[in-house]
């Protein structure tokens, strides 16, 4: 048997658009890994926000999150490596927001390694919706003031609203920090005609997690099919050997793609794993 090393996108990719996973995708990912095939994914997610999902996989191998900041151990529930944004800029990042009249999520690991989401009192509707699309989620905190304390790691500052809205943050903090910050600025895929706009360290991208994770799993990126829907996925497809976009995907990366298969609705991720395994 050929050891398949498979790395895929969640949202938009495996997930259908209701943010859940089909009992067959589930079945294919779970014969896969049985029989060997090194098998995991790269998200935009956490661990506790993708493992509401997908908690009936039994994954093995490390997992890539928050777009690539974190690489996570899920058997031993525990931080293996990571790049983490210096935390005087985070916090001149979130003035600069403010400024703007917009508050950010603050995404980071405590002194313990325990993720947390500390945010301001809500009061915007797009930040209901994103605040509601993961109940009871223990990460998530009011505090003031708003700031990334000493004896944390910074993984994303993330400023939810429209284009208008957020895009004067966008020019503002990469004029200031260009050189020292990764940029992720994409139409939200669940908020109606609202934008994401997060910051991270320089090497927090995809295509820097897919490196990490072959050097724990010990292949070369060029061994690896990766699957993918949006311009966060873009770092994957320049580093891996194959890559495979789903029929809903960005234009731009139709254009890298090796290979453009159906909607990402139809279980096709599971479909195509199904078939090359």
């Amino acid at each position: 048997m050929k050891k398949r090393y498979i790395l895929t996108d969640l949202d938009g990719t495996l997930l259908r658009s209701d943010q859940s996973i089909s009992k067959y995708s589930v079945r294919v990912l779970t014969e896969a890994l049985d029989k060997g095939h090194v098998i995991s994914y790269a998200t935009a997610r956490s661990y506790i926000s993708s493992m509401k999902i997908l908690s009936t996989v039994p994954w093995k191998f490390p997992l890539v999150l928050y777009n690539g900041a974190l690489l996570y151990d899920p058997v031993c529930q525990k931080l293996i490596d990571g790049n983490f944004l210096d935390t005087q800029i985070s916090n001149e990042i979130i003035g600069i927001g403010e400024q703007n009249g917009i508050s950010p999520f603050l995404f980071l690991l405590d002194a313990d390694d325990k993720e947390r989401v500390y945010h301001r009192k809500l009061n915007r509707s797009c930040d209901f919706q994103f605040f509601d699309s993961r109940p009871n989620d223990s990460r998530f905190k009011k505090v003031t003031p708003l700031l990334f304390p000493e004896d944390s790691k910074t993984i994303i500052v993330a400023f939810i609203g429209t284009y208008e809205e957020v895009s004067p943050i966008y020019q503002s903090v990469k004029n200031k920090f260009e050189d020292q910050i990764h940029i992720h600025f994409m139409e939200d895929s669940y908020i109606t005609n609202n934008y994401f706009l997060e910051f991270s360290h320089p090497l927090a991208n995809k295509k820097r997690g897919l490196e990490l994770w072959c050097e724990h799993v010990e292949c070369n990126t060029e061994d690896v099919l990766v699957f993918g829907d949006n311009l966060n996925d873009i770092g994957m497809f320049e580093e891996a050997g194959s890559k495979i976009a789903v029929q809903n995907a960005h234009e731009q990366l139709k254009k890298l793609a090796c290979e453009v298969i159906d909607h990402h609705d139809k279980d096709t991720v599971a479909k195509y794993i199904s078939r090359i395994v």
